[in-house]
């Protein structure tokens, strides 16, 4: 709470929100990114599954979609560090955006497995194991998660109650 405090009072947190605007257009490249970067991660899991792209090489389809991925992640990185400096005790009282946070952590790393596991150097035409397409369907579902606790974050009294960190 104390760093919350500190960045709320800092000149960077107080020139975010100084500028009525500059918010809500972090909030919209945010949001854009996640799209970008959940379609990429999509693409690349629906691949390990069979599900599409099965006539490629999964080499070709990570190295398709992978750069959207990274890239993503980074604009991602970015505007992410820029939200939380605009309102870093609303963020940081968040059961949401830590939860957001714990879960992304995991599915890039997931990700990043798939790639360095099925590189073309390690095995040029990789076959899945059953585990691989169900760590595959894993990852969906941990985006589907952090995509629903970025929106709990700004409703996350009513999403966790008493288990909020607001109370």
């Amino acid at each position: 709470m104390a760093l919350g405090q500190g960045l709320e009072d800092s000149s960077v947190s107080l020139a975010i929100k100084g500028v009525t605007w500059l918010i809500p257009l972090l909030q919209s490249i945010h949001i854009v990114t996640i799209g970008i970067v959940f379609v990429s991660s999509l693409m690349i899991a629906l691949r390990v599954m069979g599900r599409m792209r099965a006539d490629e090489p999964f080499a070709a389809v990570w190295g398709r979609f992978a750069p959207w991925m990274w890239g993503g992640l980074v604009v991602m990185l970015v505007t992410g560090v820029l939200l939380v400096l605009g309102e870093p005790i609303r963020e940081f009282t968040a059961l949401s955006f830590w939860l957001k946070m714990s879960l992304l952590a995991i599915s890039v790393l997931a990700t990043a497995a798939f790639g360095h596991t099925f590189a073309p150097a390690r095995n040029p035409s990789p076959t899945f194991s059953s585990g691989a397409k169900v760590a595959a369907a894993g990852i969906m579902v941990l985006w589907l998660a952090i995509i629903f606790l970025g929106r709990a974050i700004a409703y996350d009294v009513e999403v966790w109650g008493s288990h909020s960190l607001h109370t």
